[in-house]
């Protein structure tokens, strides 16, 4: 009906209030009602409010929220799983979500293969007769890599596999996996959707089908969200549009600087030309680039001097709000790998995963330059 960015702020007129009013409570009045409302079952009025706003923003029929991403991916995939089933996975997932596969879904006997980005186009060889599910993520944590969201999901349909993406990277401002095929998509929203440090829930949004399946785990696992939350989540997505293009452009703006720095011996940052999916990344990311890089020092002994020389970015966890944090995934996101897995990724202890805020771009970038001598 509209553009994104109107979607971001647009409320359907139900109440006299410009705002969805705040429902507190857990005990709600049954008698003479069609429907029980309870948190846990999903239904609240600010629970619908953000998943009415994400299934237009990202072109999808039903969705839920979760009280942290990671909720939301473990409860995805025990929906659809079950003992002697197999997974596929892209290989540069979040660490989390590696971990997950590795210690939980081993405990149901369910397999699983992690695939890498230049595999993905062999992917087919790769399906078992028990394979259920790719799973994929793109952008990719840390390392900025592309999947083919199209060319995945076209060999899925030939498979009848069902598709499941994280694109928690990209927001629905900048990428649409469900109108490339796409059977699921999930954020944790903890990133960009929330943008500003101060909230944990994850997102899902799929076909109204595929919805209802989710939704019986989803009540026995019980990752809800209370009303408070969901207001402050709904305000933030307000200012998601202006907040990502800002990102955006930023973001490209820095990789292109670092690209050239005499200190940085790579940059991955899908929006520049010299990345190896960049047309593809340019195909299924109309919006824009996203405000992710990552770039390696080309000394990596200097790693913790320059972290600690910076003055504006903040060397912090998490990633995707108002204020630009910076971190070296060696030690965050994927330290509970082997160093030998680390280092196959390419997640050496020289690369630093940098999150573009809203800040002026110049000063973002004297404070890198400042830190790099």
């Amino acid at each position: 009906m509209y553009r994104k960015d109107t979607d971001c702020v647009y409320n359907p007129p139900r109440h006299q209030g410009v705002n969805t009013p705040i429902h507190t409570s857990t005990a709600n009045r049954y008698l003479g009602h069609t429907e029980i409302l309870y948190p846990r079952s999903y239904n609240t009025e600010n629970q619908n409010a953000i998943v009415e706003k994400l299934c237009r923003l990202e072109h999808g029929e039903a969705g839920l929220v979760f009280s942290s991403g990671a909720a939301a991916t473990s409860t995805v995939l025990l929906s659809f799983l079950q003992a002697g089933d197999h997974v596929l996975f892209s290989q540069e997932v979040y660490g989390g979500t590696t971990k997950l596969a590795i210690e939980e879904l081993s405990k149901y006997n369910i397999s699983f293969d992690f695939v890498s980005s230049a595999d993905m186009a062999h992917i087919e060889s790769r399906i078992k007769p028990n394979t259920r599910i790719i799973y994929s993520e793109t952008p990719s944590n840390p390392l900025l890599s592309i999947v083919d969201l199209e060319a995945i999901s076209a060999i899925a349909k030939r498979h009848s596999l069902l598709t499941v993406v994280d694109s928690t990277f990209a927001t629905p401002m900048n990428q649409n996996p469900l109108l490339l095929g796409f059977d699921v998509v999930l954020h944790s929203g903890t990133k960009y959707l929330g943008g500003h440090h101060d909230l944990c829930f994850g997102a899902v949004v799929t076909s109204q089908h595929l919805k209802d399946i989710i939704y019986r785990s989803a009540v026995n696992l019980g990752g809800s969200l209370n009303g408070l939350d969901c207001y402050l989540i709904e305000r933030s997505l307000k200012t998601l549009a202006l907040r990502v293009e800002r990102q955006n452009a930023s973001a490209l703006q820095l990789a292109q600087a670092l690209q050239d720095h005499l200190a940085v011996a790579k940059v991955y940052y899908p929006g520049l030309p010299g990345h190896p999916h960049h047309r593809v990344a340019a195909r299924q990311m109309p919006g824009g680039f996203g405000g992710m890089l990552s770039f390696v020092l080309k000394d990596a002994a200097q790693t913790e001097d320059f972290l600690n020389r910076l003055q504006l970015i903040v060397p912090a966890l998490s990633l995707g709000g108002v204020d630009s944090t910076i971190c070296q995934p060696s030690k965050s996101s994927h330290a509970s790998l082997p160093e030998s897995e680390r280092l196959e990724l390419g997640i050496t202890d020289g690369l630093l995963r940098l999150s573009v805020g809203i800040e002026n771009a110049e000063d973002l970038l004297q404070d890198l330059e400042a830190a790099l001598r």
